[in-house]
């Protein structure tokens, strides 16, 4: 159950990601470039922009994995560690370390999360 709720919640920290960096575009380039193909996208000038656009990509890099322990810790019944919770946890805290440039802060929410997906592994491989 811990795991499908982190799971659950692991979508809406997406969506959380995601509006950050459209509103941070659209507050960058206005809302008609937000409708363009953006083949010849500007460089962003202020720097939440640029940082919400790599904390969206950091985080679908570092989702990927999660989505795949999570769901064969629940598939195969495995579930009821704390990884997952402290994968999500350090996920949410990451973006406004991120965005706001908290250098070793997000450095090590990153290995906090990287740990609880470890901790998340050790628990299916001991299956």
């Amino acid at each position: 159950m811990s795991e499908l709720l982190c799971l659950e919640l692991s979508v809406v920290l997406w969506f959380v990601y995601l509006f950050t960096q459209i509103l941070t575009s659209r507050a960058e380039f206005g809302d008609a470039w937000l409708f363009t193909p953006r083949d010849d996208a500007p460089a962003a000038k202020g720097l939440a922009c640029g940082r919400a656009k790599r904390a969206l990509a950091n985080y679908i890099e570092n989702w990927v994995p999660f989505v795949a322990v999570d769901l064969a810790l629940i598939a195969t019944h495995h579930a009821g560690s704390w990884g997952a919770w402290i994968w999500v946890i350090a996920r949410l805290v990451y973006l406004p370390a991120y965005v706001l440039g908290w250098i070793y802060v997000r450095t090590a929410l990153w290995a906090i999360g990287l740990i609880g997906l470890l901790m998340m592994l050790v628990q299916l491989a001991l299956l």
